[in-house]
């Protein structure tokens, strides 16, 4: 028997109401129990990462020393060497070195004993390790030998994460590059860090290539 037109009118709504009723069922809930967060946007994501143990990162912050920097030159008193810093950059005293730092920007220097037959072999079976215990976030490390105006050094680069920036609280992830000089008994370390992607390359290397021996 064919159906009335109004029959089947009113079952073709109730197979769509109950469709519907079913699609709904099938979605997903908030993790919260309420409405759904909005996807963060890339302004959002690009500014800042944080983790619930550790301090916010702060996101490609300016690290490239301008070409207009100005360089003098530190020879701490009785100390075994000369080299050109940044001029203007703070400077922090301690226990057998001292950090020239701006922003994220860092020059550490250290003077201990050490008289390796082989720098290259003694940096990776003691400095390296050393460096590592003592570095936050350290990872991607080399060593390799370079040829400075002072004579061979010993080169190990790595990443790292920066101290917590005294104004915002924020850290940096930093390329680090640490040159270590012999002679005589003495090491000296030259320590640069700079937030990845900066383009420090001249600056670094004029700093690198001014350090003396006296």
């Amino acid at each position: 028997m064919a159906m009335a037109p109004s029959v089947r009118a009113r079952t073709a709504a109730g197979l769509a109401l109950i469709a519907v009723a079913a699609a709904a069922c099938g979605s997903t809930p908030a993790a919260s129990g309420g409405a759904a967060a909005p996807a963060a946007t890339g302004a959002a994501s690009a500014t800042v990462a944080s983790t619930p143990t550790g301090p916010a990162t702060e996101s490609n912050p300016a690290g490239d020393i301008p070409d207009s920097q100005a360089f003098v030159t530190y020879a701490p008193p009785g100390g075994p060497y000369g080299v050109e810093v940044p001029e203007g950059w703070a400077r922090t005293a301690s226990a057998g070195g001292v950090t020239f730092s701006d922003k994220y920007n860092r020059i550490v220097i250290a003077v201990s004993k050490a008289s390796p037959t082989d720098p290259v072999a003694y940096a990776r079976s003691t400095e390296l390790a050393a460096v590592r215990a003592a570095t936050n976030g350290f990872a991607q490390d080399k060593v390799s030998s370079v040829r400075r105006s002072a004579g061979e050094a010993v080169l190990i680069t790595y990443r790292a994460v920066s101290p917590p920036n005294p104004v915002t609280g924020k850290v940096a992830v930093e390329d680090v590059e640490r040159y270590e000089f012999f002679r005589g008994g003495t090491e000296v370390a030259l320590t640069l860090a700079a937030p990845v992607g900066s383009d420090n390359v001249d600056p670094w290397r004029r700093v690198t290539d001014s350090f003396r021996w006296r």
